[in-house]
């Protein structure tokens, strides 16, 4: 198995997220950053265009989004297990409330109370990605609106407080799951980037409590890679040989079909154009050609993605 290269960049909260989880799994993997704002064309290079943080690779599959780069890594690494407990699917229910509204109103309050301070190539993609084409509107109402979006947040982060009051050492017991990573890449933002988060926080001696103990497993073992040498890897490599149709699907779509792969809230960014290997409930898997690489698969979650045929 080649090696596993995390494209991202130290500030990110999601790529905590995923670094987390790495650490979870106590995996050694080596770490490419990539730029905050756009253009990022040697990471494009392997996605299609896809330019979100973070991004996966090992060999020549690319994998977007953490929830399908938490997915891949149970299944290729299915112990220690991200998922403890029998209640997998509860988690990847939650997960996309942690990932989508608890994470936008994240956002929504580190942009919000920075207002003004937001050098202004960074507000204008960041604004565009999270709060739409009338982003500047919508950081001036982000930031009008602080108290209230503040009391949004603590409401679930007493929930967890309360979940963490029997000194449980993480949310599931004494193991940690992909339910901490989810939730401490929010917890990590919100002291790191707003500058009322830490007394904001300690309201909750419990889940400061947890966050030290998840701070403490660490990001597993990391050494540093340039892009070059990542995308020759890339280039060394074959993809996964996988094809799978899902008699099931709403949009019909089978292997060998030409499809378009986005975001499905339009941040202004690329389509992945390519040809569908995979399709199931929770993944897509398109195969592109890229000029001085050579074939790559490139799997999105089917959750959060909109997938077109064209051609």
């Amino acid at each position: 198995m080649s090696e596993i290269i995390l494209h991202n960049y130290p500030q990110s909260p999601v790529a905590e997220k995923a670094r987390v989880a790495l650490g979870i799994k106590g995996l050694s993997w080596r770490s490419v950053e990539i730029p905050r704002l756009a253009p990022k064309p040697m990471l494009t290079k392997l996605t299609g265009g896809y330019r979100r943080t973070p991004v996966m690779q090992i060999g020549a599959d690319v994998y977007c989004d953490t929830q399908c780069i938490i997915q891949e890594l149970e299944m290729r690494f299915p112990s220690p297990t991200f998922f403890p407990t029998s209640d997998a699917g509860l988690i990847w229910s939650l997960s996309r409330w942690t990932d989508g509204a608890l994470f936008d109103l994240a956002v929504k309050i580190v942009l919000g109370s920075a207002g003004d301070e937001l050098p202004k190539d960074f507000a204008e993609d960041r604004g565009r990605l999270y709060l739409g084409a009338d982003w500047a509107s919508g950081l001036k109402a982000a930031n009008e609106a602080l108290p209230h979006l503040a009391a949004q947040m603590r409401a679930p982060l007493y929930w967890l407080n309360g979940q963490l009051s029997d000194d449980r050492m993480f949310l599931l017991g004494a193991d940690p799951a992909a339910i901490d990573a989810q939730f401490y890449h929010l917890v990590w933002f919100l002291r790191g980037r707003w500058h009322h988060g830490p007394s904001f926080l300690g309201e909750f001696a419990h889940l400061e409590r947890w966050e030290a103990s998840v701070r403490e497993i660490g990001h597993g073992k990391m050494s540093p890679l340039a892009p070059e040498d990542a995308i020759s890897l890339a280039s060394n490599h074959e993809p996964l040989d996988i094809r799978h149709d899902d008699p099931n699907d709403p949009q019909g779509i089978k292997a060998g079909m030409k499809v378009l792969v986005s975001p499905d809230l339009d941040g202004g960014e690329q389509p992945v154009e390519g040809k569908l290997v995979a399709a199931s409930s929770e993944r897509i898997v398109v195969n592109r050609m890229e000029p001085g690489v050579g074939s790559i698969n490139v799997h999105f979650p089917r959750m959060g993605y909109r997938v077109t045929e064209f051609g």
